[in-house]
């Protein structure tokens, strides 16, 4: 099976040629070029469910069953689609293959700066110059991805922050930067490259404006199976709106990073257990932000609205 999101029509009406062509060559179907194995490939089209990324709910989807996660164990090695062993890979994954095999494994080890081998496909996004898919070797520097494969940032304005790993990813302020996009060196420092975004946000951007986006699309995406994250995601939306719009209070904060934390103890899967992080991570480093909202009954730069 490959697994594409219902959003992605290019890339299902590529897939599916591709497929096509590969029949007509006899690669796939049925005595593959003469021989007794036979082999097909089958697309299922997602509806855009975001915790369908969760392996275990993508294959709840394939299965014609709600987007959910399963309770692991036991993996889907062991019992996965329709029980079965079963070997789930990203795209990214499967798209080194070709390269390796024909240049071998000790080829790739060598690409990469540090421990981590190959190269990353990243999506960079927000106010630099040059927006889009870039690929480069693990390990670079994430400073020289904004300023050299970015072009820096738009209008000679100054950086503010940097998310790193999508929606469920980590902030980082513009003396964190100076850091290599290493597996290894990563975690040691709280972070992961997750779905390989690469947010940059200006000055002009506000702090809280951003993480209530963030909360609101979890909020959506929350599958709603388990309590700390169905209640959680509304919660946490609730009170940063309250934030937003002039409403704060002092103990909000304090509400706040409680259930975050709480989120990310009790969650059922990795959706519920990192919708918070953008919120706990930003409330580290731009707490002076969250406090003007309140103090100041309302948003500094003139952002927050109502929705």
């Amino acid at each position: 099976y490959i697994y594409i999101r219902g959003e992605y029509n290019l890339s299902i009406k590529r897939i599916k040629k591709a497929i096509e062509m590969a029949k007509e060559q006899n690669y796939l179907g049925k005595n593959i070029l003469g021989t007794n194995f036979s082999f097909n490939i089958i697309i299922r089209e997602g509806a855009g469910a975001y915790i369908c990324g969760d392996e275990t709910a993508l294959m709840e989807s394939i299965e014609g069953n709600r987007g959910e996660p399963r309770s692991k164990p036991p993996y889907p090695p062991t019992s996965g689609l329709w029980g079965k062993p079963t070997v789930i890979n990203n795209v990214e994954t499967l798209a080194n293959i070709p390269s390796i095999i024909l240049k071998g494994a000790d080829w790739y080890k060598k690409i990469g700066l540090y421990e981590s081998s190959g190269t990353k496909v990243l999506t960079l996004l927000g106010d630099v110059k040059n927006r889009g898919a870039v690929e480069v070797p693990l390990g670079t520097n994430l400073k020289d991805i904004i300023y050299y494969v970015g072009g820096g940032i738009t209008e000679g304005k100054k950086l503010k922050m940097v998310q790193l790993g999508g929606p469920s990813g980590s902030y980082l302020s513009p003396n964190m930067i100076d850091i290599s996009l290493d597996y290894k060196i990563l975690s040691q420092a709280g972070l992961s490259l997750g779905s390989g975004v690469v947010l940059v946000l200006d000055e002009d951007r506000c702090v809280v404006d951003i993480v209530r986006n963030i909360a609101r699309f979890f909020q959506h995406e929350s599958c709603g199976k388990c309590t700390p994250c169905r209640e959680g995601t509304n919660m946490i939306y609730t009170l940063l709106t309250k934030i937003a719009l002039g409403k704060g209070e002092n103990n909000d904060l304090e509400n706040l990073k409680l259930l975050g934390e709480t989120m990310k103890d009790a969650s059922f899967c990795g959706l519920g257990q990192t919708a918070p992080n953008s919120l706990l991570n930003t409330l580290k480093l731009f707490s002076e932000e969250y406090t003007q909202h309140i103090q100041e009954r309302g948003c500094p730069l003139k952002i927050c609205r109502e929705w």
